[in-house]
């Protein structure tokens, strides 16, 4: 492929502190940390030796359940030195679903931090893990968890079977450069060296293998459609343990000398203080996050004259929030991204100056060296512009596969070596896209297609209305019905008939809702994603659809 980046991760790092040195590579104003690029690189790789003189390789699994501390950047990019792979778990994981990833991506060491919410990490650990407490460090056997040997605690004090993080610098003492630099000769840029489990939305999470070519190259394309330079300086207060932390944010940055300003946990005014701090000039966030900024009473207060870029992605942006970031964030420069963590994983996105009619009504066109179709659900042939049917894309970005599991690689990557990525959406004749649901999430209403986005667009426009998300729930006439459940602006109060009517002569009556539940919030996995399926079941419960849901009922 023409004008690739050609490199491995470390690499990569090396290369940008070579062009770099002294601009700043991570910044936690809250913390007092800071780091030029020349001082990251060589703390990962301090990191990098401490991890082979603890006996890991190219090739090993290595967890990390953490919120977005600093440690998390420097083992994304000292675990790639070596080429041993990077698990991400889901911040919100609870025992069940940390044994199933420990167990199916074969880790051999977690890294993790004390608690996250309401779950106390190390008692959880614990829990998965009874051995843990009455071994040392090092000589975990597990009956459960046969291939987990080390756990390394992201804190002070470690306790009992964990070892320090801070003493891996230490250990790492030991090894030479030389032998590092052995080790890095090594390694090719087209082995695995991330691991994310896809949200699970349905079935058991899968383990999306992505390689230093994937992530490297989606980081630099997505950095150069917000025409990032080392002057730029990204507040992320988006998950590390999901692509849009790890690749939107730290390699769009890495890639092009950028700042990074991380915010550990998502709160409103710890991202306002950070971009006035830091004077930032790109923010990225999932709708409901930019809403939550806007929103706060200490909005005013803060200076976010410096902001210029960043990136709306997660699930649908609403038009009216787009226009108030542009507005009142000063991001007039902001862009939208589509895609998924097997595309590793933005597809498509717009770019900076794409006028704002295209920034909000569709999720931008392919980007560089990367190819899309739409094709028909059933035929699996091309449509044309302005056709409904499946997008599906090839090139650099797609997954090696999913760990372990051949048959649902081949069900989502084809023989041509395309990716199928089960969302709906139409191409215009310029390649801009609209993603118009899920394949699954589509509504069939008495044999009309309803497409959520369509009615959710509609009632955003409602005064009332801050957030609303729209699903299809099960009806013996006509097989699903149109169900809306609504956050209202704070302070205001609005009745299920009020919305109705508002549809009423303005959208088609079979995409009027039939039912309308209002929320202050919604079932999301902890990268944002809105879990519109669990809705879906609440609602079956709580309006006794059972039976028109074909549910046996005790």
């Amino acid at each position: 492929m023409s004008d690739a980046l050609h490199f491995t991760m470390g690499a990569l790092l090396e290369d940008i502190t070579r062009r770099f040195p002294d601009n700043d590579a991570l910044v936690y104003p809250d913390r007092g940390l800071r780091l030029s690029y020349r001082e990251f690189n060589a703390l990962c790789d301090r990191v990098a030796k401490g991890l082979l003189s603890l006996g890991i390789k190219k090739g090993d699994h290595l967890a990390i359940w953490a919120t977005n501390v600093p440690e998390w950047v420097v083992l994304q990019f000292a675990t790639a030195k070596i080429g041993s792979v990077l698990v991400t778990v889901n911040t919100s994981y609870k025992a069940v679903e940390l044994e199933y990833i420990l167990n199916q991506s074969d880790s051999n060491t977690l890294f993790l931090v004390k608690s996250f919410k309401d779950t106390d990490y190390i008692e959880t650990v614990n829990s998965v893990v009874p051995e843990l407490k009455s071994t040392a460090f090092g000589q975990l056997s597990s009956a459960k968890l046969p291939f987990l040997k080390n756990i390394i605690f992201l804190g002070g004090t470690a306790p009992k079977g964990m070892l320090a993080y801070a003493e891996l610098e230490k250990l790492g003492e030991r090894v030479s450069d030389a032998e590092l630099a052995a080790v890095k000769a090594t390694l090719d840029e087209h082995e695995v060296i991330n691991m994310q489990y896809t949200s699970g939305t349905t079935g058991f999470p899968k383990g999306v293998m992505l390689t230093h070519h994937n992530v490297i190259n989606n980081g630099f394309n997505i950095g150069e459609c917000m025409k990032f330079t080392e002057k730029d300086r990204l507040c992320i207060p988006v998950p590390f343990f999901h692509c849009f932390g790890c690749v939107l944010g730290v390699l769009a940055c890495v890639t092009h000398g950028t700042t990074m300003v991380p915010v550990e946990t998502f709160a409103p005014e710890a991202v306002l203080k950070a971009i006035e701090a830091e004077k930032c000039t790109a923010v990225h966030g999932v709708p409901t996050m930019f809403i939550a900024e806007l929103e706060h009473p200490a909005f005013r207060k803060y200076d976010l004259s410096t902001l210029r870029t960043g990136i709306m992605a997660g699930s649908p942006c609403p038009i009216e929030v787009m226009k108030r970031v542009i507005r009142d964030m000063h991001a007039s420069e902001i862009t939208i991204a589509y895609g998924q963590t097997e595309s590793s994983p933005v597809i498509t996105q717009t770019r900076t100056d794409d006028p704002i009619e295209l920034r909000v009504a569709t999720v931008g066109r392919a980007l560089p060296n990367v190819e899309v179709k739409i094709v028909d659900i059933e035929t699996g042939t091309i449509l044309p512009p302005g056709k409904q049917g499946e997008l599906c894309t090839r090139g650099y970005l797609v997954m090696k596969g999913y760990y372990k599991m051949p048959e649902e690689t081949e069900k989502a990557i084809d023989k041509e070596d395309w990716l199928h990525t089960g969302d709906l959406a139409v191409m215009d004749e310029n390649g801009y896209c609209k993603i118009t649901g899920r394949i699954k999430n589509m509504i069939i209403r008495g044999g009309e297609n309803v497409y959520p986005r369509e009615i959710e667009e509609f009632l955003y426009t409602h005064p009332k209305v801050s957030d609303v998300q729209v699903y299809g729930v099960p009806d013996r006439k006509y097989g699903e019905q149109v169900m809306a459940a609504v956050k209202l602006k704070d302070g205001v109060t609005c009745s299920e008939e009020e919305i109705t009517e508002f549809c009423k002569g303005r959208i088609a009556n079979y995409k009027t809702p039939r039912y309308v539940k209002f929320v202050d919030e919604y079932p999301m996995t902890a990268s944002g994603k809105i879990q519109k399926f669990k809705l879906r079941e609440m609602a079956i419960r709580e309006l006794n659809l059972e039976e028109a849901a074909g549910v046996e009922t005790a």
